[in-house]
């Protein structure tokens, strides 16, 4: 089971997904979980690993949800009788399964690197991947005829300026640091991606030159005004890794200055993959019910034998709220 979890953790960081990891850290018999169970939550609600079956599974997932939603960490507790005064921090449950027993789930969104896209092989770009390394980042080259060497331990090196196959979100930016080989090739590759952050490493007078060429190309004035050159906060930069550094400072100002709330998928609940359980409002996953009936022309989703008993008991009061 942990080799399963490390596998998929491994798969996802390295494709930079969106994802939560559920850990039990403590469990009172008889709820299945059990203390050190673990398990993976992707962005599509796709499960990998184990913390339980039932209620506790939906709850996990909505919480997971809203976990990557907000980019924080949360303890969840599921048990039969939910402290009515919960502690600062705790997001309590009501276990409905009617097998009982207690479980406490720590739940935390593992956020997608910030990626750099460095197209160029310049001195700039070399410095560029070596110093986005100390900062984690994740890191994609695009040049053509890459020295041996130029660009050790980059995540992604791509021979040539095409972004078909590259995932682009709120987390990407893109430097092009051509420096007179390709410029435009560059750029124009570049302006097909919807990005938070495009830079041109030039000087104004070279850039006025390359716009003057996009311009005839065909590429519109707002395209090219969102284009930051000259690249990187001013801070007199000389050097290959002094320009580097304030181009990494500009894209760490930018990263700090968006909104807390990070770029997430649709809440879970919300994919039509999911039903919301009517009795204790929690997502079932259809594929995999406890139970399910037709009631009145519609199939009813339940996680746990206890919210069946209760439905069966007064449909129409769980119908109707």
């Amino acid at each position: 089971m942990l080799d399963e979890f490390l596998t998929q953790y491994n798969h996802l960081r390295q494709q930079n997904e969106l994802f939560a990891t559920a850990t039990v850290v403590w469990r009172e018999a008889p709820s299945s979980g059990k203390a050190g169970d673990r398990a993976i939550i992707d962005s599509k609600g796709g499960v990998t690993g184990w913390v339980g079956g039932g209620c506790t599974k939906g709850i996990v997932l909505k919480e997971a949800s809203a976990a990557m939603q907000e980019g924080r960490p949360r303890l969840v507790r599921v048990s039969p009788d939910p402290n009515s005064t919960p502690q600062t921090g705790i997001k309590e449950y009501q276990m409905t399964c009617q097998s009982g027993g207690s479980v406490d789930i720590f739940i935390e969104p593992v956020m997608p690197k910030t990626h750099l896209i460095i197209m160029g092989k310049s001195a700039i770009a070399q410095a560029l991947a070596a110093v986005a390394k100390l900062l984690d980042y994740r890191i994609t080259v695009m040049a053509m005829a890459v020295p041996d060497g130029a660009f050790v331990g980059v995540d992604d090196l791509k021979m040539a300026f095409n972004f078909a196959k590259v995932s682009v979100n709120k987390h990407t930016f893109v430097v092009v640091a051509t420096q007179g080989e390709q410029d435009e090739m560059a750029l124009k590759a570049a302006l097909k991606a919807p990005l938070p952050y495009l830079a041109f490493v030039a000087s104004r007078k070279k850039r006025d030159a390359v716009f003057s060429y996009l311009r005839s190309a065909g590429v519109g004035e707002s395209e090219l005004s969102a284009i930051k050159t000259p690249a990187g906060i001013d801070i007199k930069a000389k050097t290959p890794n002094e320009v580097a550094i304030s181009i990494l400072a500009e894209i760490i100002q930018v990263v700090r200055s968006q909104p807390t709330q990070p770029e997430a998928p649709k809440n879970l609940i919300g994919e039509n993959k999911f039903y919301i359980n009517p009795v204790c409002q929690i997502p079932v996953d259809k594929t995999a019910p406890k139970h399910m009936v037709e009631y009145k022309g519609e199939t009813v989703y339940f996680c746990c034998d206890g919210c069946k008993v209760k439905f069966d008991a007064e449909p129409e009061k769980y119908i109707h709220a």
